[in-house]
């Protein structure tokens, strides 16, 4: 996707440094369409995607639907129709992630797979790099 540079006429091609996997896309699309329909979202809804310290490990996932973008702050990507979101502090913390939404009889909910985690903790709610 090009992002274009605030101030500029420029346009630069990023890569987004995460996978959103078709099933994780459609879910978000649902979940953001529910809440248009119920008058709780605006027009313009994104999934932000952000790493925040905290949890036994150092460090947390976070996925959150969010009406604001901060030019200076933020990259924006399209990914299967989801506009999403990434501030750029948390992008050097994603690369190769993969945003996964899994609806078993086991597991139900979104699942975020980082190679770059060196562990886990033991309920897997947070990491260290």
């Amino acid at each position: 996707m090009a992002i274009s540079l605030t101030g500029t006429s420029e346009s630069v091609e990023l890569k987004c440094p995460v996978n959103l996997t078709e099933k994780a896309s459609a879910e978000v699309r649902r979940i953001i369409g529910e809440q248009q329909e119920a008058g709780a979202a605006a027009d313009k809804v994104y999934l932000r995607l952000r790493v925040v310290g905290g949890g036994c490990s150092g460090f947390q996932h976070k996925l959150d639907l969010d009406q604001v973008v901060d030019a200076k702050l933020d990259n924006v990507y399209d990914m299967h129709g989801v506009p999403v979101v990434i501030d750029r502090r948390s992008a050097l913390y994603l690369d190769g992630v993969t945003v996964d939404y899994h609806e078993d009889l086991n597991r139900r909910g979104f699942s975020i797979s980082n190679p770059s985690a060196k562990s886990t903790c033991g309920c897997g709610s947070s990491f260290s790099m």
